[in-house]
């Protein structure tokens, strides 16, 4: 017989499953398609952490950032990176005022990062101090400006996205930065019927809105119980098999993993994939993870949190299917076309 604790965590799971089925439907109306895209970001969002959108211009990455912001109940920001950005820029200065009395004192002036949904559009065409900057509000959810320290609050996220093919010009950002973000988000091209379900969505007198559907306080309260979502043992087995097998030094890995893999994922990847795959169960309407969902999110966690050698880079070896492969051979399942 059931627990009446666990009657009450299953009642509140299933709760915010509705919501979030909610949330879901209000998205799509302004981002249309690319549901994979959507239960990405939202995952983020639920596991308290930072999405990275990496796609092609045009393909709505913006537009969606608007919409989580709306739907999710969060007060957003945009910040168009720039090489000529400062840190200050982002985090806030502090300026000297002179009263009526002729008195003066310093006052502090926020930038943009005091909100609850950042977008940090091109991040890697800022230079490397105020990519630093930015990164590291993002792990310790405070900026120090002035020899003050400063809380940004929450919930906070970051939403940074970065376009695959124009480098000229940019700073990538180093693998220790990367490793902050949650996710990596792929947007790709719509498949045709979407696309054409865009152009006449969005080029008619009226668009469909999104509508609020959460609360920031709502969010809080859905990224706490998400960590009461219990989690298999032998999810987690496969979750620590998956990490250590993409480990070119580790007696688990395979030998493929050995020949092309540079560095691979520290601790860190397996906390990313131990609370995203509750995510995923919960977007899904169920109550724990299951081996579906380390297959499903291996690629997102760990494709930003590993690097090809120069010999498999130079053959042109994918480091997708690498993840893939591995994921498949860990817990004999194959990922979802």
């Amino acid at each position: 017989m059931t627990a009446p604790q666990d009657d009450d965590l299953v009642a509140q799971i299933e709760s915010v499953e509705a919501k979030l089925a909610t949330a879901r439907k209000s998205i799509e109306r302004r981002f249309i398609g690319q549901e994979k895209v959507v239960e990405l970001t939202l995952a983020a969002l639920l596991c308290g952490g930072h999405g990275l959108l990496i796609g092609l211009p045009g393909l709505g990455k913006t537009r969606l950032v608007d919409a989580l912001s709306t739907v999710m109940g969060l007060h957003g920001n945009r910040i168009q990176f720039t090489p000529d950005l400062m840190p200050a820029d982002i985090l806030g200065s502090e300026v000297l005022e002179t009263a009526a009395d002729g008195s003066r004192a310093f006052r502090f002036l926020q930038g943009p990062i005091f909100c609850q949904l950042l977008m940090a559009d091109e991040i890697n065409r800022a230079s490397p101090r105020t990519q630093s900057a930015l990164l590291q509000a993002m792990q310790e959810k405070q900026v120090t400006v002035a020899g003050e320290d400063r809380d940004l609050g929450t919930p906070f996220h970051v939403l940074a996205t970065q376009n695959p093919i124009e480098q000229e010009g940019t700073y990538p950002l180093p693998e220790a930065q990367l490793d902050r973000f949650l996710v990596q988000i792929d947007v790709d091209y719509p498949d045709r019927a979407t696309e054409k379900a865009i152009l006449l969505a969005t080029t008619g007198v009226e668009e469909d809105e999104a509508h609020q559907v959460f609360t920031a306080e709502e969010l809080i309260a859905a990224q706490k119980l998400l960590r009461r979502m219990p989690v298999g043992d032998s999810v987690v087995e496969q979750i620590l098999d998956l990490v250590r097998a993409c480990r070119p030094d580790d007696p688990a890995a395979s030998a493929r993993v050995r020949e092309t893999v540079n560095w691979g994922p520290g601790p860190r990847a397996a906390q990313a994939l131990m609370m995203t795959v509750r995510a995923r169960a919960m977007l899904n309407g169920r109550l724990a993870p299951s081996t579906e969902d380390v297959v499903a999110m291996a690629r997102p966690v760990l494709s930003h949190r590993m690097g090809l050698n120069f010999a498999a880079r130079a053959r042109g070896d994918s480091l997708a299917s690498l993840i893939e492969e591995t994921a498949a051979a860990v817990t004999g399942q194959e990922a979802a076309a």
